[in-house]
């Protein structure tokens, strides 16, 4: 009876399941940013949650970075909830409240970290200046 040969991985295999590595890296470290950006964006959440006690636009936001870091939300599911941040940041620019808003925008990046990871550093720097703008 013949035996049957394994072949070699071919380079473009090779390369396949060494991306696919990264890729899983990658996630993982996109997630992680989310979480950190979902952090950032809730310790000024007050500063709209004052202005807005009623808009959980921002807030649900936050919940949504962390729902996709669990794997619990799709990235469509995220973005929809940074939109819906965003518009509430919009808001309360019109009303003239810069810590609201920033604080708006911070969770909106933080959600939108899901989609783009670089969004993670954007929640930091709303979040920064929210706690600028709060006093």
């Amino acid at each position: 009876m013949l035996k049957a040969k394994t072949m070699p991985k071919r380079n473009s295999e090779k390369r396949s399941s060494k991306r696919n590595a990264r890729n899983k890296r990658n996630n993982r470290n996109q997630k992680a940013l989310a979480l950190w950006a979902a952090d950032c964006a809730e310790h000024v959440l007050p500063f709209f949650e004052k202005k807005y006690p009623r808009d959980k636009r921002p807030r649900d936001a936050v919940k949504a970075a962390r729902a996709w870091a669990r794997g619990e939300i799709t990235v469509g599911h995220a973005r929809a909830a940074a939109i819906a941040a965003h518009a509430a940041a919009r808001d309360a620019a019109r009303n003239r409240h810069p810590a609201a808003c920033a604080a708006a925008r911070a969770a909106g990046h933080a959600a939108a970290t899901a989609h783009v990871a670089g969004h993670a550093a954007h929640a930091a720097a709303y979040a920064a200046k929210a706690g600028r703008s709060c006093c």
